[in-house]
């Protein structure tokens, strides 16, 4: 198998993260896609050109993190990322989703100052996305000693670990560790764990 990533995004560092954790580093190839580069060889393997995207041995290609995570950790038979189930699993579900915000809203604030000039920069898009962040990021502030957050890792953990890792004031203006200590001695925790170090994005 195949996954083919770019070095700073959080989404494919999730499916990273998954392949360390699973012990499929000898079954799962990673491989740098050059997006965002028109006539990329890229597109002939996945036309939406997005990452992170899994190519199956068989040729089938798995888009979207949550898709490829949920695959490589059913592929022994014995998933350690899955919710309990049923309404049990309603806790982690949901808290997955708050940070699967947070995820998005993060990554989209930054593509305006990685992939815009300033002068064409969107001010109401940024101080969207900073509100939300700073909002979801004082909600987790009193979730994370919750159940879910502090125990076994799971994908609400890793999803949330992927928004704020070694996010210090990225993007510019987000000083999320001011006035939230337990979530940064938290992601502090969970960011030593030699699969998150493994994973880290090299410095812009």
């Amino acid at each position: 198998m195949k996954l083919y990533v770019t070095p700073g995004s959080p989404y494919g560092r999730m499916a990273r993260i998954v392949v360390i954790e699973k012990g499929l580093e000898d079954r799962v190839e990673v491989a740098l896609a050059r997006t965002r580069t028109p006539g990329s060889d890229y597109y002939e393997v996945n036309p939406s050109g997005r990452v992170p995207y899994l190519q199956l041995d068989d040729g089938t290609g798995l888009e979207e993190s949550g898709l490829i995570c949920w695959y490589l950790d059913h592929l022994d038979g014995a998933p350690a990322f899955d919710p309990p189930p049923g309404l049990e699993g309603l806790e982690t579900r949901r808290l997955e989703a708050m940070a699967r915000s947070l995820l998005d809203g993060i990554s989209l604030w930054g593509r305006e100052y990685l992939y815009r000039a300033a002068e064409i920069r969107s001010e109401t898009i940024i101080a969207h996305e900073r509100l939300r962040a700073v909002r979801l990021v004082a909600a987790f502030e009193t979730r994370i000693d919750s159940p879910v957050l502090a125990g076994p890792l799971n994908m609400a953990q890793l999803t949330l670990a992927c928004a704020l890792h070694w996010r210090s004031e990225t993007p510019p203006g987000f000083a999320w560790r001011e006035g939230a200590p337990k979530l940064a001695a938290w992601v502090d925790r969970i960011g030593a764990r030699p699969a998150l170090q493994a994973t880290l994005a090299p410095p812009r």
